[in-house]
């Protein structure tokens, strides 16, 4: 009996080994937003707000649209809150800024308006690496220029 459990067992070993050498070579490097990253985005974010006395919303999203940090400045309107994410979510289901979303629908594609999760508003940048997509940035709480500003410098801090 001792026998009979000993090969199963190394018969199960050796498929699980062999199986997981299959399922490798069928999987590709990727390269992941970590949280130290996005507080590193997000330090520099807040000190362009604080530089220019903006109260603002900071969110970093990872690649599949979801929140991986949020930070709001002292006093800054909660509404913001869930317009950063927006951006930032926005950003990542496109691979592009949101104010690609706000240029469509002022060119007369309001069916845009109909996407589920959208915030066609300028402020939320893609974050690529190696041309990857690998989170977004979405910032909410002053003028939308202003906003983009700040979470340009944020995206800036990732390559420095």
């Amino acid at each position: 009996m001792k026998r009979v459990l000993n090969v199963g067992t190394a018969l199960f070993l050796a498929t699980t080994v062999l199986a997981g050498t299959q399922a490798g070579a069928q999987l590709a490097d990727k390269k992941v937003l970590t949280l130290a990253a996005a507080k590193k985005m997000a330090a520099a974010a807040e000190a362009e707000a604080t530089k220019n006395n903006w109260r603002v919303v900071i969110a970093i999203v990872d690649d599949g649209g979801h929140l991986l940090y949020l930070q709001r400045t002292d006093e800054t309107q909660i509404g913001s809150i869930d317009i950063a994410i927006g951006k930032a979510t926005t950003s990542v289901a496109l691979k592009r800024p949101s104010k690609a979303v706000e240029d469509i629908i002022a060119g007369g594609r309001n069916a845009f308006l109909g996407v589920k999760g959208m915030t066609p508003l300028q402020g939320g940048l893609p974050i690529m690496v190696d041309n990857k997509l690998v989170g977004a940035i979405g910032v909410s709480g002053v003028t939308s220029q202003q906003d983009e500003q700040i979470a340009k410098v944020g995206l800036e801090a990732l390559v420095k």
